[in-house]
């Protein structure tokens, strides 16, 4: 089983910038791909930017150019460089990760609040 935990939310005004972990542990060889995703309040979750195993991203319109999705495979770590914020951007921040028996296993979220 994979176990994830998010870290790194926080407070910060528009044009600043975050950087998002997603530790990995457990089954740590089973993760196909990892990913964001973002919660805001009365909305659905939607995709932000996920990254597979060897390396391929993939960004929602709405963040490209803004945010960085990277991982660490030494640390069992997923990143989320996010630049440029905007009030938009403020949610709950889900890290995922797909696993080769087909599971998606979610970690438990982190805010992020961006202020006008």
């Amino acid at each position: 089983q994979v176990q994830l935990v998010e870290s790194g939310g926080g407070l910060v005004q528009t044009g600043g910038s975050l950087r998002l972990s997603c530790a990995a542990s457990g089954s740590i060889s089973s993760i196909l791909s990892t990913g964001w995703y973002r919660q805001a309040p009365g909305k659905q979750r939607e995709l932000v930017a996920t990254i597979t195993s060897s390396g391929t991203t993939n960004y929602a319109d709405s963040v490209k150019g803004r945010f960085t999705i990277s991982r660490d495979n030494a640390k069992n770590t997923a990143y989320l460089q996010m630049n440029s914020l905007i009030p938009e951007d403020t949610a709950v921040y889900y890290c995922n990760a797909y696993t080769i028996l087909h599971r998606l296993i979610w970690g438990q979220g982190t805010q992020v609040t961006v202020s006008s």
